[in-house]
């Protein structure tokens, strides 16, 4: 069913129109499953010939029918090259779980963008807010917020993806062990952070559900491309033992912090590290660029992991 809600110069159903033949025919609020893990299979390759964009990657994708303005409230430097915006939404009825991303149309830009959401969903219920970091690229949407956003600007988001965690009331208890490489970081967070919601809201949507424990294992270049590593510290402080994190760089060249280096290791993340988490109850969230993926689903593999355990997101 179509609206016509004016949005700034434009009407949402104008602007899906022109992406006609991109979005898949069914309903999107058709839900996915009943489940509250997204069960992604990793037995072939993550390549194709050509890079496409946003739309057509997803166009298989669980979309919500919820299209929502959104005005942009805050906007930090997450990194020399990640910017972390805030967004007021205004539509009561907008949700997300937590992992899931975001069509992200911009006014007088006809590329829609696809980012994953870095906050928590419980943030959102309490506040009408959510976060997103993105990376400076010179594709329009991330060019755009690194060029000509503002504070209250405004945009319209609508949630898809079928990579998040929302555990219910009920469901057996799980561990988690999460796996990001650079900017993949995004979904991983916002999932760490409901698993500190769940921990310390359990009179909320998390009441009857034992959430065990998580970690993290992150990824990147060096210490200064670790995103909202802060954030994780407060968080494996506030939650000792729920919550554990390890980073890990590949190209350090400066001196690691006195803060994080006890939580630093140099060098990849091996089978050796995943190994001790292997157990009948643990699931494995994965997401970062494509050859990392298919080289943690292998360990994976090698150290017995079953599939239906391995959830990824593939990110570009």
């Amino acid at each position: 069913m179509a609206h016509t809600t004016v949005f700034v110069g434009f009407t949402v159903p104008q602007l899906l129109r022109s992406c006609s033949g991109i979005f898949p025919t069914h309903s999107a609020s058709v839900v996915l499953r009943h489940s509250a893990f997204c069960y992604c299979t990793v037995n072939s390759t993550i390549k194709s010939k050509r890079k496409m964009d946003h739309l057509e990657r997803t166009a298989n994708n669980f979309r919500q029918e919820v299209i929502s303005q959104a005005k942009v409230c805050r906007i930090t430097n997450e990194s020399e090259t990640v910017k972390r915006l805030r967004l007021a939404v205004a539509n009561k009825d907008f949700t997300f779980k937590a992992g899931q991303w975001v069509d992200f149309f911009i006014p007088g830009v006809p590329v829609v963008g696809g980012f994953s959401i870095c906050s928590s969903p419980g943030v959102l219920e309490r506040e009408g807010t959510l976060e997103l970091a993105v990376k400076h690229t010179v594709h329009p949407p991330a060019h755009w917020i690194h060029t000509e956003c503002t504070l209250d600007s405004e945009v319209a988001l609508r949630v898809g993806g079928d990579f998040f965690f929302d555990p219910q009331p009920g469901d057996s208890p799980v561990k988690l062990v999460l796996i990001a490489g650079g900017v993949g970081i995004n979904p991983l967070f916002s999932i760490l952070l409901h698993i500190a919601d769940l921990h310390q809201y359990p009179e909320g949507k998390g009441n009857g559900y034992k959430m065990g424990t998580a970690k993290l294992y992150y990824s990147a270049k060096d210490t200064n491309e670790l995103l909202f590593k802060k954030n994780i510290l407060g968080l494996m402080n506030a939650f000792p033992g729920k919550i554990t994190c390890r980073f890990h760089v590949t190209r350090q060249s400066s001196q690691i912090c006195e803060e994080l280096q006890p939580h630093v290791t140099e060098g990849r993340i091996s089978e050796k590290d995943l190994e001790k988490h292997v157990s009948k109850d643990t699931l494995w969230y994965i997401c970062g660029p494509p050859p990392m993926i298919e080289s943690i689903s292998k360990l994976l593999s090698n150290i017995g992991v079953p599939r239906n355990c391995v959830f990824f997101e593939k990110w570009w």
